[in-house]
Order: structure tokens, then C-alpha cells, then sequence
């Protein structure tokens, strides 16, 4: 009779495993994988068709729904007397997500970096074998977080708070673009991620403080990580896809004399979503810092205190009603 294996025993670690146990997420997935499905981490695959999620089909009809829900939702909604404010679950989801994300940021440094250590940067966004299981597996798992942030839009919608186009523009196709980085084994997808992953811990970090009714003054920050993010990524973008280009163009052009691993289509839909979020993301910071402009851009607004001061000094004897502010 075989011996039952003992998921969180602090034996049988894998190859992938560069951390110590208990601080190693290649560690504790691996325990996950064993409590769950009764074999090592080691033994699950990526297949198209097969995977959860997996297919185009089901990409498609999950942004299909996720748009139906931002629309339909807000219809319904404008029936409903009073917004549906859901604060502990709010709270949680926030928390949950600021967790999962650094988790697997960590999850990405444990591969990565002894591979940037032993063998280059290049290596890590450019070579043919920097695509492993192991970061394949988590490569998946941050892309199933993009399903779990759709939540973000149903409780908006629930408070009877209308998502701006950038909010819904950002969360459906960013869910297709890691769906695309998996299909085309996209080497350069580990640093895209990891950035992504550090701002997303700082942001719903943010977000669970503002839940809680704590009112922080770094927002300005944190738009401006996310349009440093974008530019980091679309350097790192359009540097693999020219180093691709060059090494199989016919005309001879500049080239390091090396290829980047992953499929075209992958490359020219990330190069151009990532430039949109950039140009969206810096007109968000232009209305909403620069120009004093009110909206409702992911949430965060702004105030025209000078407006304010005009109205004020054109009747000085009226006492105005304090506008009662939104949750």
C-alpha cells in the first residue's frame, strides 16, 4: 500500500524550489498542488482546450459578460432606490487581491532571478528556454487573478458608481493580453507581470485603506507608478519585438544577432495595448491632477479649489451646504 504523502511536509521539494521552505511561494504552491489534486506542481500543463479558461471561445464570452455586466448592471441599478455598498466584502476583496499579488510577485523573483543571475537579463526576457513549467504555472495563476478583478467593476456597479471607459477598457483586455502571453510563451512576460504585480500590491493596498475610511494622500503616486509602469513596459515591448524582427528580416538591419521568444500576434497586441494604456493613463493624470478637471476616472476625483474660492468671494454672506461626499 503506498504511503499517503503528507502535503505540507517540509521534504520533497522540487527543482524549482530556490527559496528556502515556508518563505519559498514554489514551496507553498507545490504543497497547494498536492492538497488539492494529489500530485506535484511538477506534473500540471498548460493546454489550450483542455485548461480552465483556456480557450479563445471562452475569453471572448467572458469579456462579452463582463461588458454586459458594466452595462446591464448599471441599468438595473438606476431602479434600485439606494447603491449597494458592500464594505466588509469590499475590504476583503481588496485584501485578498493586494495578498495574491504579492504573493505571486515573489512567486516570479524565485524563478527569475537566479536565471538573470547565472545566465543574463537577455537570457531571462529573450531566450528560448527562459519558458519554463515553473513559471508557466504562475504565469496562469496571474492570469486567473484578471477573472478575480472583474469583482472591482461589480461592486462600482453596485454602489451605483458609473466605471469610466478607462476602468472597463483596462480590466477586459488586460485579461486577454495574459490569456495571449500564455499562448505565445512570451519571455518577456515575467517582467511585464512582476511590475504589474508590485503596482496592483500598492494599489489595492490603497484601495483596502480607503475602504476602511482611511483617507491617504499618495493617489498622485500611484497614477504615476502605473504611467512609469507602462513606459518600462512598452521599452521592454518594442525591444524584443524589433530584436525578433531583425534577427528574421531578409534586408540586414542593427540586431543584437540573437531572437525573443514568442509568437508575433502576442507581441504586436501587447506593444499596442500596453501604448493605449500609457496615452489613457496620462490624460487620467492631466484631468484629474493637472487641469483640476471633476471625473470619475477609476474611481478618484478631483477638486477645483479655485472655482471654490470665486463662488465663495462672489457671496460672502451665503453659507453654501456642505456636499455630502461619496463612499
Amino acid at each position: 500500500m503506498a504511503e499517503a504523502v503528507n502535503p505540507f511536509s517540509l521534504s520533497g521539494t522540487q527543482h524549482s524550489q530556490h527559496w528556502p521552505s515556508l518563505v519559498s511561494p514554489d514551496w507553498w504552491l507545490n504543497k497547494a498542488f498536492l492538497a488539492t489534486t494529489g500530485q506535484p506542481k511538477s506534473a500540471w500543463r498548460w493546454t489550450p482546450g483542455t485548461t480552465m479558461l483556456s480557450t479563445q471561445r471562452g475569453v471572448l464570452t467572458g469579456v462579452v459578460l463582463y461588458l454586459a455586466m458594466v452595462f446591464g448592471g448599471q441599468m438595473v441599478m438606476k431602479n434600485v432606490a439606494k447603491p449597494i455598498r458592500l464594505k466588509r466584502i469590499t475590504q476583503l476583496h481588496n485584501l485578498l487581491l493586494t495578498t495574491i499579488s504579492g504573493f505571486l510577485l515573489l512567486a516570479f523573483m524565485e524563478q527569475c532571478l537566479p536565471a538573470w543571475r547565472d545566465k543574463g537579463f537577455f537570457f531571462t526576457i529573450c531566450g528560448a528556454d527562459s519558458w519554463t513549467q515553473p513559471m508557466e504555472v504562475v504565469y496562469y495563476l496571474n492570469y486567473l487573478t484578471k477573472w478575480l478583478e472583474f469583482f472591482d467593476t461589480v461592486l462600482l456597479v453596485l454602489k451605483k458608481k458609473k466605471p469610466e471607459f478607462l476602468h472597463y477598457y483596462h480590466h477586459s483586455l488586460t485579461m486577454v493580453l495574459c490569456f495571449e502571453e500564455l499562448l505565445g510563451r512570451v519571455s518577456v512576460a515575467w517582467i511585464i507581470c512582476s511590475i504589474n504585480l508590485l503596482v496592483h500590491v500598492i494599489m489595492y493596498y490603497y484601495y483596502f485603506m480607503a475602504s476602511c475610511g482611511k483617507r491617504m494622500w499618495w493617489k498622485e503616486i500611484l497614477t504615476t507608478l502605473q504611467i512609469v509602469q507602462f513606459v518600462v513596459d512598452l521599452g521592454l515591448c518594442y525591444f524584443c519585438l524589433y530584436t525578433h524582427i531583425t534577427f528574421h528580416a531578409v534586408v540586414p538591419l542593427p540586431s543584437v544577432g540573437a531572437d525573443c521568444r514568442g509568437t508575433r500576434l502576442a507581441a504586436y497586441y501587447g506593444c499596442v495595448l500596453l501604448s493605449s494604456y500609457l496615452l489613457l493613463f496620462v490624460q487620467f493624470f492631466i484631468k484629474t491632477y493637472l487641469k483640476g478637471e471633476k471625473g470619475n476616472h477609476l474611481g478618484f476625483r478631483s477638486i477645483d479649489y479655485d472655482s471654490m474660492k470665486t463662488k465663495k468671494s462672489e457671496s460672502p454672506g451665503k453659507l453654501e451646504k456642505p456636499v455630502k461626499a461619496e463612499e
